[in-house]
């Protein structure tokens, strides 16, 4: 997850560095597919070679299992966000964590993707589209509600790291445009609650506690307010990725005090209350579908060095 939060730094330097145009020529060949990219050697991590595997830390959860392929390959998928009614799902995928930043955003396969859940399982993985054509783009931090994804990006003809939205609208994603956040916000990995009414992200913002904070931000009239922040949920180290239930009542957040661990918060009497710890080891960025079921990131490390990732599910007892 740390190598994750390089990246967009390494990737900044790389493609962004100024306003100025940079174009890839376009291809008269397809896409090459995911798969192919990823490394002949690089072995598929399976629950029982995992060096550090999951567990559940209350009896609300079953133990997370991976979830089948497609969703999951010998390759690395990342950030999983499921969709309230459990049928869709996207997943940012690069065919290996130990593939250099500046190879990932030509190498045509490295994204966001998505799949949907059929009788017979989970559909082949779809790469969603967020760029031109023979455009740089380096898109992940994928947040979907209804019609409207928005996603971080670093990306040609902009200076740094933006959020973006785009529409799904006649079969395709497309009107990509900048995000109205604030700029002095600085806006991390974020969710927006169902009624829009309140925006939460993580951010290392002046006025935090230390390392990444967990902000809310109230919407009125149509304008994101001055952040303020969630003490309660925040430590000195790094607390972030938030994700609210579909319900409103559960804030899930990702704590990386060393290895990275799930834990949870309650709305109580419309207070958010003193985090519980739910998953460990090596988890993060959680989502939630309307029966309660955790979908999240796995990282499999080893000797301190990530060699994969995989989207696990955790389903309500």
């Amino acid at each position: 997850m740390k190598r994750k939060l390089l990246l967009w730094l390494v990737i900044l330097m790389l493609l962004v560095g100024c306003d100025a145009e940079v174009s890839v020529p376009l291809s008269p060949t397809p896409p090459p597919d995911r798969e192919s990219l990823i490394p002949a050697g690089q072995a598929k991590i399976t629950p029982e070679t995992d060096t550090y595997p999951i567990r559940s830390e209350t009896d609300e959860y079953e133990d997370p299992i991976s979830m089948p392929y497609p969703v999951n390959t010998r390759g690395a998928e990342d950030s999983a966000y499921m969709m309230p009614d459990g049928q869709t799902l996207y997943v940012w995928f690069t065919p290996s964590p130990q593939i250099p930043v500046e190879k990932q955003v030509i190498d045509g396969v490295t994204g966001i993707y998505v799949f949907h859940k059929t009788p017979d399982g989970w559909s082949d993985a779809e790469r969603i589209m967020l760029q031109d054509p023979g455009k740089l783009s380096l898109d992940g931090c994928g947040f979907v509600q209804n019609d409207i994804i928005w996603f971080c990006a670093a990306r040609e003809g902009y200076t740094g790291l933006h959020w973006f939205t785009a529409e799904f609208k006649d079969g395709i994603w497309q009107n990509w445009q900048l995000a109205d956040f604030e700029e002095s916000y600085e806006v991390g990995e974020l969710h927006i609650t169902a009624d829009g009414s309140e925006l939460y992200f993580h951010s290392a913002r002046a006025g935090g506690q230390g390392g990444y904070d967990i902000w809310i931000s109230q919407n009125l009239d149509g304008v994101w307010q001055e952040p303020v922040n969630l003490a309660v949920l925040n430590t000195s180290g790094t607390d972030g990725w938030p994700f609210v239930s579909p319900d409103g009542n559960e804030l899930w957040l990702t704590r990386a005090h060393g290895a990275p661990e799930l834990w949870r918060s309650k709305r109580i009497n419309g207070e958010w209350t003193e985090p519980q710890k739910m998953f460990s080891l090596f988890s993060g960025e959680a989502s939630m579908d309307n029966e309660g079921n955790i979908y999240f990131t796995h990282h499999f490390y080893k000797d301190n060095v990530m060699l994969e990732a995989d989207i696990y599910v955790a389903y309500k007892k």
